[in-house]
């Protein structure tokens, strides 16, 4: 009676999925102490300003820390709408300009399905320029 051997392809997929998760966990402990040493120099840097201008120039420091954080978002909505609505103008052009079938009459309104992320991005830049906090 023989062992049984696994195949190579079973221990190719046991081998890539411990990779995987072994580079997501690396990944995120690398990411966790980035964040944690961000937070230790912005709160080094908080002390600092106050002990030796006040705490008034802290509290301003603070505020525009945030206000730049504010305009960050911002600007990444508005690039994240614009891309968004390119995406569903390419997406219906594509489509438009794609037989459905050999058989189909003319009739191709697969195209619309361009309308979602174009209405998407629309929506993300109406929320950016309109709604959206200014400070």
């Amino acid at each position: 009676m023989e062992p049984h051997v696994p195949s190579l392809e079973f221990l190719t997929w046991i081998v890539g999925f411990v990779s995987i998760f072994s580079f997501l966990a690396v990944a995120s402990w690398t990411k966790a102490r980035l964040r944690e040493r961000q937070a230790f120099y912005k709160s080094e840097t908080i002390k600092t300003i106050s002990e030796s201008q006040g705490g008034s120039a802290a509290l301003e420091y603070l505020r525009d820390t945030d206000r730049t954080a504010a305009r960050r978002r911002r600007e990444g909505q508005k690039l994240g709408g614009l891309i968004t609505l390119a995406v569903g103008i390419g997406v219906m052009i594509f489509l438009r300009h794609v037989p459905i079938s050999p058989h189909s009459d003319g009739d191709n309104s697969a195209y619309l399905v361009g309308v979602i992320p174009g209405l998407i991005g629309v929506a993300l830049l109406i929320y950016s320029y309109l709604l959206a906090p200014k400070d």
